[in-house]
Formats: structure tokens, sequence, C-alpha cells
């Protein structure tokens, strides 16, 4: 079919032959319509029935939505000036009203689908809640020749191609060109015919028709584009294989290895979709999106130009959800965490693909793991001890990295231990008066600790120790205070008691009291006095002494309390001022002095008396020389006798009996005149008779010895030799004999 010769070449030919090119070449272009609805068969019309499906977003998805199409009575796109079209706007079903556009402009509202045009331009059509169908273009031309053809040519399709002059022109011959190269001399036909068109037909084609007498006419390009349907699509993702993680950008790219632009192509995630591409030839189109959680699924495309879509094969997809920032929580069976409960630790990512492994953490030290294998948390229990107190944190890792919870901490209350109670003095006693401490320490126990300090039982006062460690209380202390004490230490976790601690608290010796005890209402020479001293307060031992004059007669100690006595024969010398002193070891107390007056003789003496006072004087000094000899020999004695027996008294010897004891050493030499009677005339001889061998136990039952006394019927006093006891030393001296009392009778 291909002739010899080109387009331009026969149009410089023609021009030669003729004055007047009547008519002006123009492109023709044809639109591609988006689907098939029928073959085009040669005849001279065709009815172009299309449903074209868009997307119209409904509550956040998409969904179809039917779009007019315009079909052409008769079916060209190229028709001459004062021809006529018929347009007609198919839709699913019947409206109310059709709109109709010629170009942007509105150009009738009618209620009829149809409408009969005569101008060129672009048309469209649109009816009520569907949007604007796809314009069609018409050319209605002047030109004196025109090529007519389909407005669409599919793959496989008969094509034909009208070569038509206007009417009242005759034309000799007619020429088909295609691409500016003579495709065919059509003779005196006037179209050609394709039994099956395939993209080989492909191109732009005109006609040249020439009259008898040699003038030519050249219609305008007609641009044919055998459409053909898209084949089935391939699916990529990329990044490629089945698992993405979570923030991964997806590109998915859908390609049809052929099919006539353009072609649409679709992606989906199971049947909602994701969006669209199209591509101006066959090749592929892509759509890419940044991954959730959601987007795990099955993915397809379809592609689509017109024909018919296809739909590629699917492809799985699993994204990988890295795991969020765990929360840790901490599980105690009481709102307090104490030494030897059980804590169940909770580690839980709210988001992340399984399996997520969970890892916990003591102060950055790992204690263990735990596998969670459908997602979800995972615990970790732990017994615990008083060093678990501090910062715990749990780690969540599926393989996308690991992500760390924030800290949480944890105090471990330690039930406190037995306090140790200690007693802190300023002294090595604790006395009257002193301020003492008393502090209370647990060695273990979570603050705050309050410390309760007792006495026999008996609360004395409390203290708090808010940062641990132990608590003090000071007590002035008194001679009640004396006792047990004790302490309890209390976190609330259950008190504890200390071991009882003693404490004696020492009472000074208060200023004692100095009590004389005569026998009569009058001290007199020879009497035995007792000196009783006696403090009312001091705790034992109190050490007494006992002065006459500031000089220290003599002392006693009260082991159990109390006072103590010192029994004291009279002289006339012991006339004066007496006190005494109680020691307990805290500073010593002195009594108030008490006055003792001792009275002498009294009355005359009788002449028998006075004369034998020379020889009684000698006899005396006799005896003082005999009595110093005897003291050089005998140990020297304290003073008189103490006793702490408040119950004797001198009144309780025997008046008939004379007591020398509690005599002081110094008064054993002198002479005694006590009991003497002036009155008796008689010679009292005086044996004094000293046991050798125990002097100290001759002493301790006289002063001086055993007394012998003779008392001759009358006449002067004169020495006799009594019997002497063997191994006695004997003394004569010559005295006057003492009168006994009134009340008792003379010894004989």
């Amino acid at each position: 079919m291909q002739g010899q010769g080109n387009f331009s070449d026969v149009l410089l030919e023609a021009a030669g032959r003729c004055t007047t090119l009547r008519s002006k070449p123009t492109l023709l272009l044809l639109r591609k319509p988006l689907f098939r609805s029928q073959r085009w068969a040669g005849q001279a019309f065709m009815l172009l029935w299309v449903s074209v499906l868009v997307l119209a977003p409904i509550s956040g998805q998409f969904a179809p939505v039917s779009k007019p199409v315009i079909s052409l009575q008769p079916p060209w796109t190229v028709t001459f000036e004062g021809q006529a079209v018929t347009l007609t706007c198919h839709v699913a079903e019947d409206k109310k009203w059709y709109r109709w556009y010629l170009g942007t402009k509105i150009l009738r509202e009618i209620p009829s689908n149809t409408l009969r045009v005569q101008d060129s331009g672009e048309y469209k059509c649109e009816i009520q809640g569907s949007p604007q169908s796809d314009g069609v273009s018409l050319t209605f031309s002047p030109a004196e020749l025109i090529l007519q053809a389909p407005p669409s040519v599919f793959e496989g399709d008969s094509l034909t191609l009208m070569c038509q002059e206007k009417p009242g022109l005759s034309l000799k011959t007619r020429t088909l060109y295609k691409n500016d190269n003579k495709l065919i001399d059509l003779g005196k036909k006037s179209s050609l015919h394709i039994n099956h068109a395939d993209l080989k037909d492909n191109g732009e084609y005109r006609c040249i028709g020439s009259e008898t007498h040699g003038c030519a006419f050249s219609s305008d390009a007609v641009r044919i584009q055998v459409q053909v349907p898209v084949s089935r699509p391939v699916l990529t993702l990329s990044p490629p294989g089945p698992r993405a993680v979570e923030g991964d950008r997806l590109m998915l790219s859908c390609q049809a290895q052929r099919g006539s632009p353009r072609i649409l192509y679709q992606f989906y995630r199971g049947d909602v979709p994701l969006g669209s591409s199209s591509a101006p030839s066959a090749g592929d189109a892509s759509f890419s999106v940044t991954l959730t959680a959601e987007h795990s699924g099955t993915y397809f495309c379809t592609a689509d130009n017109g024909f018919g879509p296809q739909r590629s094969d699917p492809e799985n997809l699993s994204v990988s959800v890295p795991a969020s920032r765990p929360v840790l929580t901490l599980r105690a069976p009481r709102t307090r965490a104490v030494v030897g409960d059980m804590v169940e630790f909770r580690c839980e990512a709210q988001r992340g693909s399984p399996p997520i492994l969970y890892r916990f953490y003591y102060e950055d030290v790992i204690l263990g793991s735990n596998w969670a294998p459908s997602g979800g948390g995972a615990s970790f229990n732990l017994s615990l001890t008083a060093e678990h107190s501090g910062n715990y944190a749990c780690e969540a890792d599926n393989g996308l990295g690991a992500q760390r919870s924030e800290e949480t901490s944890l105090s471990v209350t330690v039930p406190v231990s037995h306090p140790v109670l200690t007693l802190r003095v300023p002294r090595a006693q604790a006395v009257v008066g002193d301020v003492v401490e008393l502090h209370c320490e647990a060695q273990s126990g979570s603050p705050p600790i309050r410390y309760r300090f007792y006495h026999e039982d008996v609360t004395l006062g409390n203290n708090s120790a808010p940062s641990g460690g132990g608590a003090s209380f000071n007590l002035s202390l008194t001679a009640e205070l004396s006792g047990n004490y004790s302490c309890e230490a209390d976190n609330g976790l259950g008190a504890q008691r200390s071991k009882t601690v003693p404490l004696t608290v020492t009472v000074p010796a208060s200023r004692p009291v100095l009590t004389l005890r005569a026998p009569g209402t009058r001290a007199m020479v020879g009497d035995m006095v007792e000196l009783r001293c006696e403090a009312q307060s001091g705790s034992p031992p109190i050490l007494y002494r006992f002065y006459h004059e500031d000089v220290i007669l003599g002392s006693s100690s009260a082991s159990s309390g109390g006072g103590v006595s010192f029994n004291l024969s009279l002289t006339a010398e012991r006339s004066g001022n007496y006190s005494c002193e109680a020691d307990n070891g805290l500073g010593a107390q002195r009594s108030e002095a008490v006055t003792l007056s001792v009275t002498g003789l009294t009355g005359s003496r009788s002449g028998p008396v006075a004369t034998g006072v020379a020889g009684g004087l000698l006899s005396v000094a006799g005896l003082v020389v005999m009595a110093l000899l005897l003291y050089c020999r005998l140990p020297r004695r304290a003073g008189g006798r103490l006793t702490s027996d408040p119950s004797r008294s001198p009144s309780d010897s025997d008046p008939q009996e004379p007591t020398y004891y509690n005599v002081p050493g110094w008064m054993e030499l002198q002479p005694v005149y006590d009991n003497v009677n002036p009155k008796a005339g008689d010679v009292m001889y005086s044996e004094v008779r000293i046991q050798e061998g125990n002097r100290h136990a001759a002493a301790s039952n006289s002063t001086f010895g055993l007394l012998r006394t003779y008392l001759p019927s009358h006449g002067p006093a004169t020495s006799q030799q009594p019997s002497r006891p063997q191994p006695s030393s004997v003394i004569y001296s010559q005295v006057k004999v003492a009168s006994p009392p009134v009340s008792t009778a003379p010894r004989s």
C-alpha cells in the first residue's frame, strides 16, 4: 500500500497547477477515551457508552462514583461547516437535568440528555450529583477536503478512514498519506478499511484529492492512536522483603508492560484505596507512603487505560513496629516495701512488634530478663533486702532498637532492730540534780524512727529521728528516779524494746541533826552521854564524825542509812560545843553546834576527909607515877566507844557499878573524883591488877584493870598488903571512899 512521494512534494506540484490551494492544513487531535464500550466495525457511527469510575471521598475512604460519558452521532469528530452533530450524555440512570458546557461556559441546562451542535470546541456534560464528563472536541471545518476517523481505535478493531470532499466538488483521485509519506492511492474510492488495527497503524494521516484539471486539495491531519488494553501489572515494594519498619518510606511501583496511554494506576491495601498515579505511556507508576503499624497487610495495584482494569498479584507486607519506651511498675504487697517482701517489677511497652525481650535493671546492674512472645509486658519478681533501695529501670527490645524506661525509685523499709539504751551522766555516780542523757539508738531501721523512754515501764517522753540514728532524752534526776530504764524504737513496722539499764541516783547527805542524851536533867562529871547524829536524807553508806570544839572525837559509818551514836563519859573538861558531820562522798554536811555544860563536885568536906588529904595526895602522887609507868606499857586507846545502837544510853548502866569506858586515853592518868563521899571517913584501898599477856582484854573490862576496894571501919587510911594474885601487878593507893548515890547502897 505504501506509495512513492511524500506529502510536501505533492503539495508543491499541486501548487504549480492550481492558482489557489483551497484548504489550509490543520491538525486534528483526537482525545483518548477512558473506557472501551464497542468495537469499530465499519459502520457509519459508533455508540460510545463508557462507564467511568472516579474516586470520591466518603467518610474518610474512597467509593466509586459514576462519571457521565459523551457519544457522537455521526461518530466523527471532524465534519463540514453547516453540518450538525448530536451529543448524548450517558449515565447509569435518568436524571432530572443535564448541564452542557462549551469550554468553560455553561451552554445549556435541559431535562434531555442529547444536544445538537454545529460549533467547534470542547463539549462536556454534567448531571445532578456527579462530576463532569471528559471533554469531546468537535471540528466543523470549512475545508474542501476532510479526513474522517473514529474517536478511538482499539487494538484488533477494524479501522475506517474516510476522505470526504465538500459537496459540489468532484475529485478524480484521492491519495492517503501517513506521517507525510504516501500510503495508498484510493482512486475514486473515499475510504480505507483496516480489518485489524494494531500499534503499527499509529500515526498522522492526511488525504489529498485532485480534480480533473489538476488542482489538488489537502485535508487536515488526523492522528490515529490504536488503543491497546493494558496488560496485567506487576507490583513492587521497596524496600523489598516481607518485613518493613514503622517510619520507613515505602515505595509502591506498579508497571504494565503493554497498554495505550494514558494508564491510570491505583494502589490498594486490602480493599482500601491508598492513592493513584498516571503514566503517559506504557511503563510504571509509583506511590509512596510512610509506614505505620496499620500498614501491615496485603497490597495490590490495578492498571487501567479505559479498556478495563487489570489487577496485579498481591504482595504481603508486615510492618515491624519498634518497641516504644516501656513503663516500669512496681507492685508491692503493702503501701511500703519492707525487707522480706516479694516485689513484682512489671515492664510493658505500649507498642512494638513481638517478640519483645524485657530486661530489668537495678542501678544499671541487670537483675534478669524475660520474653513476651506475643507482645504485652513481662514481670520479674525480687525478694527485698535492705540493700535493694535505689533506682530501678527496664528495657524493651524487639530487635529494632532497645528502649529504656524512666527510672523508678524504691525505698525498702527496714524494721528497727532492738535498740540500745545508754545513760550518760556527768560524773561516775548519778547524783540528785544531775541532768542525765538517755540515748536510745537502733543499729538498723528505716527512718523516721520514734523513740520512747521508760522508767519502770512509765513513759518519760519520746523523740523522733527523722534521718535515722538515735535520739536522746534529758532528765533532771531526783531521788525517786532510781530504778530500771528502757527505751523503745518504732518506725511503723513493729516496736522494739531495749534491755533495761539500772540507775542508782545518789542523794547527798542532808545537814545532820546532833542530839545529846544525858541520864539526868544536868550533865554531871562521870555521866555517860550519848551523842546521836542523823541525816534525814542521803544515800548510804554515810560516814558520821563527832566533834568537840572542832576536835574529832571519833567516827562511825551507817552502811544502811539512818544515824549513829557515840557514847562519852563526861569530865569537867567536856563542857563546850559539840557537833557532828555526815558524809556519803558527795560533800560533808555539818550539824549545828550543841552546847554541853558539865557540872563538877558540890557540898563541904568533913574533918576526916581533911585529915587524910595530905596522905591522900601523896598516895595519889604515887598512884600517878605508877599509872604513868602502866600507861607507857599499855597501848593507847582512842576516846569513848562509838555505837550505832540508838537504843543504848548511859542510863542503862548499873548506877552501883561505875563505868569507865568512853573516857579518852588522856583522861586515864588523872585522878577520878567521881563518886567521892566527903561525909564518910573510911579509907578505900584500891588494887589495880593488870593481867600479863592480855592487857588489851583487861583494858576492855575496865579502864585500868580490876579495882578492888577495902573499907576499914574507922581510922585513917592505912595501906595493907592484900594477897597478890599471880601474875598480876598490884598497886596500893589510899583514897577517900566516895559515897554511893542515894538510890544505891554502898558496895562492900
